[in-house]
């Protein structure tokens, strides 16, 4: 066996409700546009333009109720509400009717976006990878699985600054239902077991300020909050 030049990271993992147990994270993918009024806030017409995905580092998970920094260059961050889709069983090509069959279970995210710097990127033409997948950008709360919630296809979706409501919906509003997503994304990329799914954000996205708390609830799911440092 060949030894490693250096000790490999520890896996990242995110939180399962009512234990000590983790999830072990593999990769960490964003559904772009799976609302309809949130792309319409964005200026794009969802009628025409199906919804695309984007990835974060896995590292860049951060469990619910931790205090981050400000991230570095930017002054507009933004906080964007997500149903997030935990996969338990991996496989490829995956049919619509199969699709639920690999979800291990469900949690509240925040797919915290540095917004000035994905509008210079759009603007120029050049990839914002770096205005999502940056540390600490990927905010989840508990786990809870599938077995014990079931299928969720509606819930209602908050995320308060403060005391302030920002967003508030509803997940059945998603474009892509979860069963289309995974079946989609399944076509452009092996799924395995670890996968997160980061299913789009409803409309209402706005920035969280230094010293400010954000608090993301899905109803039946444990809430997500950050606070910036």
């Amino acid at each position: 066996m060949t030894d490693l030049i250096f000790r490999a990271p520890a896996p990242a993992r995110g939180p399962v409700s009512g234990g000590d147990a983790q999830f072990g994270v593999r990769r960490v993918v964003c559904v772009g546009r799976n609302s309809a009024e949130h792309a319409r806030d964005m200026g794009h017409d969802p009628d025409r333009e199906p919804p695309f995905f984007f990835t974060k580092p896995a590292d860049a998970v951060i469990p619910s109720g931790r205090s981050i920094p400000y991230p570095p260059a930017t002054e507009d961050l933004h906080h964007e509400a997500e149903l997030v889709v935990a996969i338990g069983t991996g496989g490829a090509d995956i049919a619509v009717t199969d699709a639920m069959t690999h979800v291990w279970g469900y949690a509240t995210g925040n797919d915290l976006t540095r917004r000035d710097m994905q509008s210079a990127a759009k603007a120029a033409r050049r990839p914002w990878d770096m205005s999502k997948g940056f540390d600490n950008s990927a905010i989840i709360g508990a786990l809870h699985p599938r077995s014990e919630t079931g299928d969720l296809t509606q819930a209602r979706i908050t995320a308060h600054v403060g005391d302030d409501l920002r967003q508030d919906a509803d997940i059945a509003e998603m474009i892509w239902p979860v069963p289309d997503v995974i079946a989609y994304l399944s076509t452009l990329v092996t799924l395995a077991t670890g996968d997160l799914i980061y299913t789009g954000t409803p409309a209402g996205v706005g920035s969280i300020a230094r010293g400010e708390t954000c608090t993301v609830a899905i109803e039946g799911l444990s809430q997500a909050r950050v606070h910036i440092l």
